[in-house]
């Protein structure tokens, strides 16, 4: 599988330090977070990673219970059809319409790595990210912002009905334990492993301040829910399909 999915020469230290710190972004502020190319390429190779483990053509079709599999609960992050739409996109996708701040990505990213961390035999693959990624950013977001979207939006926003998207939050809740608190030094961490996953473009840094956005002192400003009409309609009409 081809390599990171960002060009590291578009990414430069101010423009990842000014994402960071726009923790509330503006409504008319189409620009796309550094921190998005960067998860979608740690997940892109963790999945290139674990085809490799599994043996598995890219062609080949989801069944039953795969070895990906680790418990019935995380069925419900497997699509019956492979989504054609790349982590990159869809992460760009959530950002265009839930317009939830950068370090959210972060803590939803030491989310999946936590459940993995959990159950071992869990693996992230092309079936199943999408649905774990829209769930993880959902969750982080009801836990650190002070003003979230509905379960029904996050739904239209991932390519899910309602139903599967509070059934995805209901597992993910219990299959983490309910361990959703990230504290400074944990976020500190994840802050360095993506600026090492940059570092080859140039060693680009994340700002001290930005790392104390978390575990009880990330908290965001009003949330711009002006105009929520219109990105309805705007995700009705650009709906992606990830069953």
């Amino acid at each position: 599988m081809a390599s990171p999915s960002f060009a590291q020469s578009s990414i430069s230290p101010s423009k990842l330090r000014s994402d960071l710190y726009a923790f509330c972004p503006q409504i008319n502020d189409q620009s796309t977070p550094s921190v998005i190319s960067v998860l979608a390429s740690l997940l892109d190779r963790a999945i290139a990673k674990n085809e490799r483990i599994d043996g598995r053509r890219e062609s080949a079709q989801c069944s039953g219970y795969g070895p990906w599999t680790d418990t019935r609960a995380t069925r419900v992050f497997e699509c019956s059809q492979r989504p054609d739409i790349t982590v990159q996109a869809f992460l760009e996708r959530i950002f265009r319409y839930a317009r939830v701040a950068p370090p959210i990505y972060v803590v939803a990213y030491v989310y999946i790595d936590r459940l993995c961390e959990i159950l071992p035999g869990f693996r992230i693959t092309r079936w199943n990210v999408h649905r774990l990624l829209i769930t993880a950013v959902m969750v982080a977001s009801k836990f650190v912002e002070d003003t979230n979207y509905k379960n029904s939006y996050f739904a239209k926003v991932g390519g899910l009905s309602t139903r599967e998207m509070n059934d995805s939050e209901f597992e993910f809740l219990f299959l983490m334990g309910f361990r959703f608190h990230v504290n400074v030094s944990v976020f500190d961490s994840y802050c360095c492993h993506l600026e090492r996953e940059v570092s080859i473009g140039g060693g680009y840094q994340i700002e001290r301040s930005l790392w104390f956005m978390c575990g009880g002192e990330l908290k965001s400003s009003e949330k711009a829910k002006n105009g929520s009409s219109s990105i309805h309609s705007n995700v009705l009409l650009d709906l992606v399909r990830i069953s």
